[in-house]
């Protein structure tokens, strides 16, 4: 296993070594990439495979009020709420960096690019995902035998979308995340998710966006669900801004993956936004 995970985290520096040693052989002229597949970094929770350009700075704020279930008492949502503050850098056009911090989570991770869309060629752009995410939410309290290697989550996703029309892009997502203690004894700390997501630009600034998550290996007796969220991203002046409704208030990959605690069936589900600024 720990082999594997140190795969994950070299293979996008190992593919870029590559790159550059290819970089003095003559290639043939490439045919017109397809861009702007999803106008956001993100979906809702799941990444795009849109990517920061080389030298871009993003300062995102990603933030997930409380369950609106909770009606007054709660405050419909505004209390219990959850933050991400996350910096992304742009190291490469096809390469990015980034680290954030919430309350339930510290998670660094890279996005890079693998394949883009080719226009009457290639047909998907392929994009890789690797993170790495410590949990805040494990309580020395409750587990006084917590050692910092149990708070790591390791993700691993491959992003593959399509860019249908100006209108219509999906994407599936096949993905692979590796807990270093889980609290159910029944399930295993390494499991499988497939995520499903899409936009549908239907007016000149407006598009719908929806995605999901399917947990391929939970325990049977596990109270997690499936994350389910839809939203709307709005572009402004060359900025996006989305809102959304989602039934996991966890950010990081390692949080709605693994733990979301929201049924849709019960409204149990959490209004949020993210907010970008790009320097």
């Amino acid at each position: 296993m720990k082999k594997l995970i140190l795969f994950l985290f070299l293979f996008p520096l190992l593919t870029y070594s590559q790159d550059d040693l290819l970089s003095g052989v003559e290639t043939p002229v490439t045919k017109e990439k397809v861009t702007s597949a999803f106008k956001a970094l993100k979906i809702v929770n799941l990444e795009s495979t849109k990517l920061a350009a080389k030298g871009d700075l993003y300062f995102v704020v990603a933030h997930r009020f409380g369950s609106v279930k909770d009606g007054f008492e709660g405050f419909y949502g505004l209390d219990n709420a959850n933050t991400q503050i996350k910096f992304i850098y742009g190291l490469t056009n096809g390469l990015n960096i980034s680290a954030a911090r919430s309350e339930f989570a510290y998670d660094f991770a890279t996005k890079y690019t693998l394949f883009p869309q080719i226009k009457d060629g290639f047909p998907v752009a392929i994009a890789g995902f690797n993170s790495l995410s410590i949990n805040n939410t494990l309580k020395e309290s409750l587990y006084p035998k917590l050692q910092f290697q149990n708070r790591l989550t390791y993700v691993a996703q491959l992003l593959i979308s399509r860019k249908f029309s100006e209108r219509l892009s999906l994407e599936i997502v096949p993905s692979f995340f590796h807990q270093n203690f889980v609290e159910d004894t029944e399930q295993s700390n390494s499991q499988y998710a497939v995520g499903f997501g899409g936009r549908y630009k239907f007016a000149k600034r407006w598009s719908l966006n929806v995605d999901y998550a399917a947990h391929l290996n939970r325990a049977a007796n596990s109270l997690y669900k499936n994350p389910l969220s839809i939203g709307f991203d709005l572009e402004t002046g060359g900025h996006v801004f989305q809102m959304h409704f989602t039934s996991s208030q966890a950010i990081d990959e390692a949080g709605y993956l693994g733990r979301t605690t929201g049924d849709w069936t019960k409204g149990d589900v959490f209004f949020g936004f993210n907010l970008a600024r790009v320097f």
